[in-house]
């Protein structure tokens, strides 16, 4: 499976100052082709190479760069055509639509720039690279990464990387393809629930609380708004520094919690039951005060980090309809609405189960995870002669 390293670009002032002058000729180009693109209703890559390639190389554009900005454009139009598609960017003759096909796609100037082997070079003993610009072949850009990733790029690194930019540091994006194990055949399942309140809690008793992630992210909010109304120069820094920084708290929480849950199936080979959630944003109805809260759940990323880190282990992920397992009793099945009495406790109308809400329901995703399981399974049934 294809994983991605990145590494943080150490460069001179000389070198800095050649990587950024390349990434905006390359973006600017890029718009250049988009147009082109455009008006000619988006021809395929060769096609539109021919309409463009020998203009990008009269611009400065080596030849490995002009066909990956062609390639890049291409891709950004595939990408557009599948949200359209799949509806993401709302139904036909929505503002929000009309606006994506009335015009060419367009690319920030420090948008990613792929490198493949031929213009990027990694020297991974003395941790630096010899990279591509439009001033000429810079050498001994000094990169940093941490030991795991140094370590997955000397064994697994395999095609393009990715150069970008952010706030003035300098990152290259690159790919490697690291081997799945084998999945084993599960011994029963860990049934995964998420959620606000608590962030997962699982059938075993592990459960992540979410207080201190909703109020961090309360707390940025309200920074955020306090800054923005200020409007003063030393306030717009301050957002410049903050940006991002809930989004990275909130990626690194959903690792750790995914690790931990992908590691405990792993200990007692056992598989992981994980409730589809998919469009959950457009069923549910809610007021004012909780849209903030329910649009800001980061529920997609931590199941796909638990889901990655569990073919990387070999450890079977299936996923079940979250559908009434939050009113179902574990104990004998019986489902009402009235069995769940508040966010935190569960009450069996039926037989009388006390329990916690987000841990009756694990137990009801883990129950359907093994019905998934085995219903998906080959039949072992001998042939009938």
């Amino acid at each position: 499976m294809k994983l991605v390293v990145r590494v943080k670009l150490m460069p001179e002032a000389e070198q800095a100052a050649a990587l950024l002058a390349t990434l905006r000729t390359v973006n600017e180009a890029a718009n250049w082709v988009s147009a082109v693109a455009f008006a000619q209703g988006v021809p395929r890559e060769y096609e539109l190479r021919k309409h463009t390639y020998a203009q990008l190389r009269s611009q400065g554009l080596g030849a490995q760069a002009a066909q990956h900005t062609i390639k890049k454009v291409r891709e950004a139009y595939t990408t557009l055509k599948a949200n359209i598609k799949a509806g993401n960017l709302g139904r036909p003759g929505s503002k929000r639509r009309g606006k994506a096909e009335s015009k060419p796609v367009a690319f920030r100037p420090e948008a990613a720039q792929p490198y493949d082997d031929r213009c990027l070079s990694w020297q991974l003993d003395a941790q630096t690279v010899s990279i591509w610009t439009t001033a000429g072949r810079i050498r001994q850009v000094r990169f940093v990464c941490s030991a795991d990733g140094l370590k997955m790029l000397r064994e697994h690194r395999q095609g393009e990387s990715d150069l970008i930019e952010r706030d003035g540091v300098f990152y290259l994006i690159a790919t490697c393809e690291v081997p799945e194990e084998d999945q084993y055949e599960p011994d029963g399942f860990i049934g995964v629930d998420l959620g606000i309140v608590n962030i997962a809690t699982t059938s075993t008793g592990y459960r992540a609380a979410g207080r201190g992630l909703n109020r961090r992210r309360t707390r940025e909010r309200d920074l955020r708004a306090k800054l923005q109304k200020k409007n003063t120069k030393s306030a717009k820094r301050r957002l410049k520094a903050r940006a991002r920084k809930e989004q990275r708290h909130v990626k690194n929480t959903n690792h750790v919690i995914a690790k931990r849950i992908v590691t405990e199936a792993e200990r007692t080979s056992v598989g992981i039951a994980l409730e589809d959630l998919g469009g959950i944003r457009q069923r549910v109805r809610l007021r004012k005060p909780q849209r903030v809260m329910v649009h800001s759940w980061a529920f997609a990323q931590l199941g796909e980090f638990i889901a990655y880190k569990a073919r990387r282990a070999g450890v079977p992920v299936v996923h079940v309809d979250p559908a009434h397992t939050s009113q179902t009793c574990c104990e004998c099945g019986h489902v009402d609405r009235k069995n769940r009495v508040d966010q935190a406790l569960f009450v069996c109308r039926n037989c009388g189960v006390v329990a916690h809400a987000d841990r009756n329901a694990s137990h009801n995703i883990a129950r359907r995870g093994a019905e998934v399981w085995n219903a998906g399974r080959e039949s072992r049934v001998p042939a009938t002669p």
